[in-house]
């Protein structure tokens, strides 16, 4: 057995969206777990936030989310089901994900 390697958080990718999932930003706390998020196709949805994800991440106005949009009312609703931490936005910003889009 050798050493392992250590990463910086430089060196980690983080998540990307899939095809079906867009980026956005948290606009309005609604209450429990209900989110405005302003989404990079152009449309706000009313999200909420994953079950898995409900107490061990907290989502605040103005973070970077991934949202993966419902079945029926995709332009309308949607599930959070990432938040990026700071430098992982950054990333995405020098990688050209987030061009379009006021932090």
């Amino acid at each position: 057995m050798g050493k392992r390697k250590v990463l910086t958080e430089s060196q980690i990718k983080p998540r990307l969206p899939d095809e079906y999932e867009v980026l956005g930003i948290a606009e309005k706390l609604l209450g429990y777990d209900r989110i405005l998020v302003r989404c990079l196709d152009g449309n706000t949805r009313l999200c909420r936030v994953r079950g898995k994800m409900k107490r061990r991440v907290w989502i605040r106005v103005g973070d970077v989310v991934l949202v993966s949009p419902w079945d029926f009312q995709s332009d309308k609703r949607g599930d959070i089901t990432h938040r990026y931490k700071s430098n992982q936005v950054a990333w995405l910003k020098q990688n050209g994900y987030l061009k379009d889009i006021k932090i």
